[in-house]
């Protein structure tokens, strides 16, 4: 199977993924670039795995060999490369695989002004360009040089997200070994809080735990560690810090869509009868939200790229997807795991109320997680269910992405795995007991 993913590149070191490879794609890149008439420097940033700074050293030496500058922002997580792309207005690209294990890594691409490159916008034409050569002109070697954007990254998002005059607050934050051991201190330090910090120590092998707070296990330490230290809130960030995931007062984790909703609600404050994107297996709570505080709420399909695509085609001023990606107009449509903290941090600091008070509106309904089944034909397993709770049996249907089924008292979606023979299934109920009853049902559907 391909490295070459529907977002971005990834794969195993040294067995996949190579300086030599490193060096293609840099070649390949700066081509595509003057193809697509982009402006003429790269901005690259690197995370703390081992290998990010040799592959880097090897990308750049690809793009610089096409005539193209290089400015190297050296240690980042990816938000941080968006906002140096947005704010110098160049391409970008990422070394770092995010928040799979420390024998991966990978390469996060964009266009200038921090617009995705996926698939369907460039990364097919680079795939080929490296598998197949590209049409290559003999040019003089660019200049690469190194810019601290660190400072004017953390400048930025209080600029977004004002927390002068909130209440002293006391916060547990896991960075997993990742980037945001990096990022986290620079920002923090401007707050009104004490910081008590897990695992900020930047080592790509991660000896603690995998940096990936979607997964309840890797959350154990930080729940513990809130309740012990009597925090007002935990924050858990995956490997390249571009996700956040939070854990109230009382040790529990809190649902990607309560804070979708949160959020919302305090932009909406701010831009009144704006639009919100959500995917669609947030819960329906975010737009419920919506509506009911004045915005217009569209719905995407799951992944970055459609979040993206449908913010910059409606205007939409903030977009959250249920894997803990946040997304926002003014941080150039790109998502930071960083601002979405600060907000949650902002509307618990603005008030008295612990946050599990504070979130409780906001959480309406009980959803399962998300399920994965394995089958052998994704498509025949989805027809079985859409015969047996679909029209026929008085539920509404669609298929924007997948197969989702609405009732009046619950709904679930079905959806094939891109990469794996998978089917992923989301239910919500309003109820624990109506949520299971359909969770166990539908399984037992996709299973039989």
């Amino acid at each position: 199977m391909s490295i070459f993913k529907a977002y971005d590149i990834r794969g195993l070191v040294d067995k996949e993924l190579t300086a030599d490879f490193c060096f293609k794609t840099g070649v390949a890149f700066a081509i595509f670039l003057q193809q697509e008439r982009e402006p003429a420097t790269v901005v690259i940033g690197e995370d703390m795995r081992p290998s990010s700074p040799i592959f880097a050293d090897a990308f750049s030496a690809g793009v610089t060999s096409q005539g193209m500058d290089v400015i190297r922002i050296g240690l980042a997580s990816t938000d941080m490369l968006y906002f140096a792309a947005g704010k110098l207005n160049f391409p970008g690209a990422m070394f770092t695989a995010s928040h799979n294990p420390a024998e991966y890594n990978g390469i996060k691409l964009c266009f200038s002004g921090a617009r995705p490159i996926g698939k369907e916008s460039g990364l097919l034409t680079i795939e080929k360009f490296v598998t197949q050569g590209a049409p290559i002109t003999p040019r003089s070697v660019g200049v690469e040089k190194s810019v601290d954007l660190l400072e004017e990254y953390v400048d930025h998002l209080l600029t977004l997200v004002p927390l002068d005059g909130i209440r002293p607050l006391k916060i547990v934050i896991d960075a997993g070994n990742g980037m945001a051991g990096h990022t986290a201190p620079a920002v923090f330090k401007k707050l009104n809080a004490e910081v008590i910090e897990m695992y900020f120590e930047l080592d790509g092998t991660f000896p603690n735990h995998e940096a990936n707070p979607i997964d309840e296990e890797n959350l154990k330490d930080l729940k513990a560690a809130v309740k012990k230290q009597k925090a007002d809130i935990g924050l858990a960030f995956d490997g390249d810090a571009d996700r956040c995931f939070l854990v109230d007062e009382k040790g529990n984790g809190v649902n990607p869509s309560t804070l979708t909703a949160l959020i919302a609600d305090r932009e909406l404050r701010k831009n009144p009868g704006s639009t919100i994107i959500y995917n669609l297996i947030s819960s329906k709570a975010v737009p419920e939200i919506v509506e009911e505080n004045g915005g217009k709420s569209v719905r995407s399909r799951v992944g970055h790229s459609y979040i993206k695509k449908l913010m910059a085609e409606t205007g939409a001023v903030f977009g959250g997807e249920h894997s803990g990606h946040f997304y926002f107009r003014d941080f150039w449509r790109a998502d930071s795991g960083m601002l979405a903290a600060l907000h949650a941090i902002a509307a618990l600091g603005e008030v008295k109320e612990p946050l599990s008070q504070i979130l409780k509106p906001y959480s309406r309904y009980i959803a399962s997680g998300e399920i994965n089944s394995k089958v052998n034909d994704a498509i025949s397993s989805m027809k079985k269910v859409e015969d047996k709770f679909g029209e026929s049996a008085g539920n509404s249907v669609d298929h924007l992405d997948g197969l989702t089924v609405n009732s009046s008292q619950w709904w679930f979606n079905v959806r094939a795995s891109n990469t794996e023979p998978l089917l992923r299934l989301n239910v919500e109920g309003n109820t624990e007991a109506i949520m299971k009853k359909i969770r166990d049902e539908v399984l037992a559907t996709i299973r039989a």
